[in-house]
């Protein structure tokens, strides 16, 4: 529970996680019917950028600040329209000051009847969360594990759902543990729209990780990684990938307009890479 999301905000991995996220609440919204989405690891939702904490690593700086630092190519922009629309919204004077955790990114984009259930554990940031979403009847904020929410808060009472699981990667086992929520999720609500983050590093044990997802059975996952540098000399973060399981078919076609340039934008190096291809259902990894 050490973790704090406030010294990575903004960075690269929040990029395509959020990107990804605000595409998947826009394709939700295609159907009038509500849904809800459940962020098992929610943070404190806002993050301010001029903070000690985000200037100690100046993170975003290599993140949401590449990424509006020159113009975008239209059809770049479109794919990112969501996700830069509410970052424009939060710094209405311009600048680059506060930056949205995925609670307040999904919730910013939501429609009347969209429901939002935020889980967070870290007794501090839960009441910063929950001061955030005070009084607000569309969001509900909860102090709780969010990986027993894999269980408790499923299915959702609305029958559709983004899930969104994006543990800090603490503790070891967690690539495991990220199998295990998925296939229990996956069984008390198939239909839900999962999306699980994880981390690229040096002796990741990815390989290892994406063949227990094939195994798990799951019909329909796709696979999303950018790398930014090099971990030759680094066991730190250099890259982040996200499983989305039941994505919709537009979301193909709109990383492969968006991994290439988030590649050339983000790059810290020449080893720097994206990719994204199905682990199971329309054109199977080989």
């Amino acid at each position: 529970m050490n973790y704090r999301h406030i010294y990575h905000a903004g960075n690269f991995a929040d990029v395509l996680k959020h990107a990804v996220l605000a595409r998947l609440v826009v394709y939700m919204q295609a159907k009038d019917k509500a849904f809800r989405v459940l962020d098992t690891h929610a943070g404190i939702g806002l993050y301010d950028l001029s903070s000690e904490e985000a200037q100690k690593t100046g993170e975003w700086l290599d993140g949401i600040g590449r990424l509006l630092a020159e113009d975008l190519p239209p059809a770049v922009a479109a794919v990112l329209e969501p996700y830069l629309k509410v970052i424009h919204e939060l710094n209405p004077e311009g600048g680059l000051t506060h930056y949205p955790g995925s609670p307040k990114l999904a919730r910013m984009l939501f429609r009347p009847q969209d429901r939002l259930s935020a889980m967070e554990l870290h007794p501090d940031d839960y009441e910063t969360l929950h001061r955030l979403f005070d009084n607000d009847f569309q969001s509900r904020i909860t102090h709780l594990d969010g990986w027993l929410s894999l269980g408790a808060h499923l299915p959702p009472k609305e029958k559709r759902g983004i899930v969104l699981v994006d543990p800090p990667f603490e503790i070891e086992g967690e690539y495991e543990r990220l199998v295990d929520g998925l296939e229990k999720a996956v069984r008390r609500f198939p239909g839900g729209v999962y999306c699980l983050w994880y981390p690229l590093k040096k002796n990741a044990p990815i390989a290892e990780f994406h063949k227990a997802l094939k195994e798990t059975g799951i019909p329909k996952m796709l696979c999303t990684e950018l790398t930014v540098k090099s971990d030759r000399g680094t066991t730190g973060l250099t890259g982040s990938g996200l499983i989305v399981v039941n994505p919709p078919y537009t979301l193909k076609p709109e990383l492969d307009v968006l991994l290439p340039f988030l590649k050339e934008r983000l790059a810290q190096d020449r080893f720097a890479s994206a990719r994204s291809f199905w682990l199971a259902g329309e054109t199977k990894a080989s």
